[in-house]
């Protein structure tokens, strides 16, 4: 069974960090353009940051931009964020999901796996 699982999720104050992991179990998402979203209650779910599978391009959403980065590594191909300067606008459930490789890479419809997302909340 194939398994998207993140942790790093917490409770920081305003202009902290934190790093986020994705860990896949099952296989390896090597040739996988990989992604991280979030979703606010009452909200979409929204692209954050992204890399592509040959990890040529990497994408970042306008309100992250300079503040959170995306990258790729290790033996089973994890993906990490690193979220500096965090807001409390920036509170939210994150997910890490996989597409398979061309896929466009800021859209959330063609990621076919997803994680079960971990807890991000920034207090002011």
């Amino acid at each position: 069974q194939v398994q998207l699982v993140e942790s790093g999720g917490g409770l920081v104050q305003a202009g902290g960090s934190l790093r986020l992991s994705c860990v896949p179990s099952g296989r390896t998402f090597g040739l996988y353009t990989m992604g991280w979203f979030r979703q606010a209650p009452g909200k979409e779910r929204d692209i954050v940051a992204a890399i592509s599978w040959n990890d040529a391009t990497t994408y970042s959403a306008d309100s992250v931009k300079g503040r959170f980065t995306i990258s790729r590594g290790g033996a089973k191909n994890s993906v990490y964020l690193q979220m500096n300067s965090l807001k409390p606008e920036d509170t939210a459930v994150y997910y890490c999901a996989a597409a398979p490789a061309g896929a466009t890479i800021y859209a959330a419809r063609e990621y076919n796996h997803w994680g079960q997302g971990t807890q991000v909340t920034v207090s002011s």
